[in-house]
């Protein structure tokens, strides 16, 4: 029995001297998790969320006060340039159109009579001339013989008679002949005031029936049929028969953070992804970036708030999709990831792993910088940098402080332009750690892996 008490008293202290001395061997040192910088490709991305919205709407109105007789189209169906998507009874256009056009036909019969009496005219005008030639050859001849002395002055009356009655004839055939084409053009003239009426009837009848101005989407219909409509008056809209989208051109109308508003520009290129579609991506490029600051809240412009309130405010942003799809909808939830900047091959460290310095103030005696002058003159400004792993005269492995100039920033990464070289190991945390710890300090590599810290940038 004493001697299993003297063997369990040897165990004990060797576990404490083992302890103590792994205790000693801690004692002073810092664990930290640890990763080396490498080159990579990096691409800054700024999300949105919004909307699919076509580039064009079209709200189909009413041209004419009537009742919906016929809708050919739901909601959702796909229409053609030129399709039939609606009708208005149309009696009383379609009566006046007929009217006109009987109108018309009696106006061209008359045209035609007309015509025909002027070619009457015309060849009662040449008969006239033929016959004043003759009386005028008898004319001249009567004045040769009765200067001769050989004819008698009843006779040389006579054909002088005849004579200007042949002139006075041809004279009326051709005021017949002008007055015959007179008619004609008249009627023809009034003939022009049909047709132009009858292409007003037309048009009455023809806005009874609904066309569809372009390829696109049903996307409302206000109205059922049988339901009257009216036209628009002054400033009163008139009734909506139906509304249209054309899907030729989709954008993805969304909002981003003020904050990033500032790295967007158009032409940048976008992946858009929606949410009733999902695994899928379709490519676009941003197409006009907003101007005006919308309050998150309620969407409005700033510049037309009333409100005083400071709140989160955001930018309209329209990325147009490259190749659209016969999948998409107007007004279906969307996310667009916009590529504000892109570089291949860059060196880089994760992000969690930059922290700053505070140098000791140039007039303390001891290096503590809360040893300095309060005065904001001697005050030294924070340095951004990392801390890297570097082993001492002893080997041991200690924290040194290194100044980085950083340039784009990835979804967990961020560019180093100065300070660093490819392969060197930093300190990426813990978060806590990593915001205490000192230049010089000794450090051990901790192999486990870490919960995120509350704060933290990972």
């Amino acid at each position: 029995m004493k001697k299993i008490l003297l063997i369990a008293a040897g165990v004990i202290v060797a576990i404490v001297l083992v302890v103590v001395f792994v205790y000693k061997q801690q004692s002073g040192y810092t664990k930290v998790l640890t990763a080396k910088v490498h080159k990579q490709d990096l691409a800054t991305v700024v999300s949105g969320t919004g909307q699919i919205k076509p580039t064009t709407y079209v709200n189909v109105g009413a041209n004419v006060m009537g009742r919906v007789t016929h809708f050919y189209v739901k909601e959702g169906d796909s229409v053609k340039k030129g399709q039939i998507v609606a009708t208005i009874e149309n009696v009383q256009q379609r009566a006046n159109v007929a009217g006109q056009e009987a109108a018309i036909s009696a106006a061209k019969t008359d045209i035609n009579s007309y015509i025909a009496a002027e070619k009457t005219a015309e060849a009662n005008v040449e008969r006239a001339k033929a016959d004043l030639e003759q009386k005028k050859l008898d004319w001249e001849r009567a004045q040769s013989l009765f200067k001769a002395g050989i004819m008698a002055r009843q006779d040389f009356d006579s054909k002088k008679a005849a004579y200007d009655t042949d002139v006075a004839t041809v004279a009326q055939m051709q005021a017949q002949l002008n007055q015959s084409r007179a008619q004609t053009e008249s009627a023809r003239g009034h003939l022009q005031t049909q047709v132009a009426t009858l292409r007003a009837n037309q048009d009455m009848l023809e806005k009874t029936i609904a066309i569809a101005p372009f390829d696109g989407i049903v996307t409302n219909m206000p109205v059922k049929e049988g339901e009257t409509v009216v036209t628009g008056i002054q400033n009163t809209a008139g009734s909506t028969l139906m509304t249209l989208a054309d899907m030729s051109v989709i954008t993805a109308e969304v909002k981003v953070d003020e904050t990033d508003i500032v790295n967007i520009k158009n032409g940048q290129p976008a992946d858009v992804t929606v949410d009733a579609i999902p695994g899928k991506v379709f490519k676009g490029h941003v197409t006009l970036v907003g101007d005006q600051a919308l309050l998150r809240s309620t969407g409005i412009a700033t510049s037309q708030s009333t409100t005083g309130t400071e709140e989160a405010k955001d930018f309209k942003v329209v990325v147009t999709l490259d190749q659209p799809s016969e999948e998409l909808r107007p007004g279906l939830s969307t996310t667009a990831k916009i590529t504000t900047a892109q570089k291949s091959n860059v060196l880089a460290l994760p992000i969690q792993a930059l922290t700053t310095f505070t140098p000791p103030a140039p007039n303390s005696s001891n290096g503590n910088v809360e040893a300095a002058s309060s005065s904001s003159a001697s005050k030294t400004p924070p340095v951004q940098g990392v801390y890297v792993i570097e082993k001492d005269a002893h080997g041991k492995q200690r924290a040194k402080f290194v100044p980085v100039t950083t340039g784009i920033t990835g979804a967990t990464d961020i560019e180093v332009l100065s300070g660093l070289q490819d392969g060197q190991e930093i300190v990426t945390g813990p978060y806590k750690t990593l915001r205490t710890l000192k230049n010089g300090a000794l450090l051990k590599r901790d192999k486990q892996p870490v919960a995120a810290q509350p704060g933290s940038t990972t």
